[in-house]
């Protein structure tokens, strides 16, 4: 027989023997443990744990084995097969720095996602779409038209079988009642600095106050803007001699590297959620 690799990922409220229970039910279940990351969160007391196994028994057999365990623990349980690519709907507006990081990445084999269909309400990145062969779907947005878009777009995330849906720049802020559709399902993407700049232009914002530092946050989609449970940030130095353009140009490169981690790492289930805040398995 062939061995199948799974990953279990799950998340309880944390008591002894939780390990004990897993790796237990892991083993009658025919598995070989071949990696194991745990963590036991002090202010919310919750427990996480991500395992990766090799056997040779289907995803069926584990989930009945882990099912007891699950009710027992009160568990949020995950099993899926390692490496199997993440339906994901990516959504944009005009700035193609992010979707293309993103697409070449999927491309190249690093990225396990599959993107059946991109989303924007501007037609300026379909060349994009086409180039990638992907179905390129144009919804408008107004605020008459708001809640017909976003009824649309759950239409295709349910055609599709949407796993993951990103927002590489996607100029549109969605509506609560999507938020909630979407919850734990939906990474964004925007800029970081200290101080905050919000608005029009805020590299060019960055620069007229000289700032030091520029970089970028990739978060989970909540009702509140931009304060998600955050999953990845990096940060770059810049200085004086850079002008505005440069400051645009490295912010770019900045948020497709980290909107690409951080997709990257959900795909993997290294992402859980812990409250207003996120367990990143490395």
């Amino acid at each position: 027989m062939s061995t199948n690799e799974f990953i279990v990922s799950l998340s309880c409220p944390d008591r002894p023997g939780i390990v004990h229970a897993v790796s237990g039910a892991l083993l009658q279940a025919g598995c070989n443990i071949t990696e194991s990351q745990q963590f036991e969160s002090p202010e919310t007391h919750n427990f996480f744990m991500r395992i990766a196994v090799a056997t040779e028994q289907p995803i069926a057999s584990l989930r009945a084995a882990l099912e007891p365990i699950e009710a027992a623990f009160s568990m949020t349980l995950d099993i899926s097969a390692e490496g199997a690519p993440l339906r994901t709907l990516i959504m944009c507006s005009t700035e193609g720095h992010a979707l293309n990081d993103l697409l070449f990445a999927q491309r190249a084999g690093t990225l396990p996602i599959e993107v059946p269909v991109i989303v924007s309400n501007h037609l300026d990145l379909k060349p994009m779409a086409d180039f990638y062969g992907i179905e390129f779907v144009h919804i408008p947005v107004t605020a008459a038209t708001k809640a017909d878009a976003e009824a649309q777009l759950l239409e295709l995330v349910a055609k599709h079988d949407i796993d993951l849906v990103v927002l590489a720049r996607y100029m549109q802020i969605l509506s609560d009642d999507l938020c909630r559709a979407l919850n734990g399902k939906a990474i964004n993407i925007h800029h970081s600095f200290l101080p905050s700049f919000k608005g029009a232009k805020p590299y060019h914002q960055a620069h007229a106050r000289g700032v030091k530092l520029i970089g970028a946050t990739a978060h989970y989609v909540t009702a509140d803007l931009d304060e998600g449970p955050i999953i990845e940030q990096e940060v770059i130095r810049v200085d004086h001699a850079r002008t505005a353009n440069q400051f645009v140009a490295m912010g770019r490169n900045v948020e497709g590297r980290t909107l690409t981690r951080a997709v990257g790492w959900h795909a993997e289930r290294r992402v859980m959620l812990d409250g207003h805040r996120t367990v990143v398995f490395s």
